[in-house]
């Protein structure tokens, strides 16, 4: 079985992501794909990410997007010894990474 962030439909996916063009696009596209509680999740996965990359305390994250400690630490693995790909959003949106 392949990874499933190589096989074919998650290529797919991927291009699909990358032929967006603006903001509500991509809002439209992911509202289409994901349920509201998915987008939630991962928006909060990125606060997390940018709370993290501004060396704030877990307490102060945990308190302010009511991610469990366990999410936190997983999303501070993966910014620091994940893909990059935390570090290259951050990076090109004005973060610290």
């Amino acid at each position: 079985m392949k990874s499933s962030h190589t096989d074919e439909d998650a290529i797919a996916l991927y291009k699909a992501i990358l032929a967006l063009k603006t903001e509500d696009e991509c809002k439209r596209f992911l509202r289409d794909l994901l349920t509201e509680a998915e987008i939630k999740e991962f928006a909060n996965r990125w606060k997390v990410a940018q709370m993290l990359d501004k060396k704030i305390p877990y307490e102060e994250i945990v308190k302010e997007t009511g991610m469990s400690s366990t999410t936190i630490a997983r999303v501070s693995k993966w910014l620091t010894d994940g893909m990059g790909g935390y570090k290259l959003a951050l990076r090109r949106l004005g973060g610290i990474a």
